[in-house]
């Protein structure tokens, strides 16, 4: 098994400096993301490999969907890991929670702008192929231009 098997990606250049686009991404997460209409709400970040990643999304049509895990890497400036198979719990204690990816945001000079990747992997095959089907690829897409949106000047 390579350790690209059962990875779904996507990436943009946005043309703006690296810094920029590490402060939009890892600190304005409000603001971009979740595709429109829906919105994200930050509840709590520990930003620090262990420290709990707690969010809200919230759909136009009263949808709420808790996203709750924890970081397994925050490299400053360069990347950030999440998992859902992990949380913790008020007291601090690890519990395993039902599995569904482990998620990558990350940047990289390119020209004079930057290279912004997503990757969710996934355990098996048949929840990479759900991920695909709830629409992967166009609402990381969206997420994704929205973040450029922002970086580049552009945002409504």
């Amino acid at each position: 098994m390579s350790e690209t098997d059962n990875e779904l990606s996507i990436t943009l250049y946005i043309d703006a400096p690296t810094d920029k686009v590490w402060d939009v991404l890892a600190n304005r997460q409000e603001e971009w993301w979740c595709p429109r209409p829906w919105r994200v709400e930050v509840n709590e970040q520990d930003k620090r490999p262990g420290g709990v990643c707690r969010m809200t999304m919230y759909g136009p049509d009263g949808e709420t969907a808790p996203q709750t895990g924890i970081y397994l890497a925050f490299e400053e400036g360069r990347r950030f890991v999440t998992t859902d198979a992990i949380t913790l719990t008020e007291s601090g204690e690890f519990q395993p929670s039902g599995p569904f990816m482990i998620g990558i945001w990350e940047i990289e000079p390119e020209g004079n702008g930057t290279r912004y990747t997503a990757r969710a992997r996934h355990w098996n095959a048949e929840t990479m192929k759900k991920h695909d089907e709830m629409g992967f690829v166009d609402g990381w897409s969206a997420c994704a231009r929205q973040l450029a949106e922002i970086c580049e000047g552009k945002a409504a």
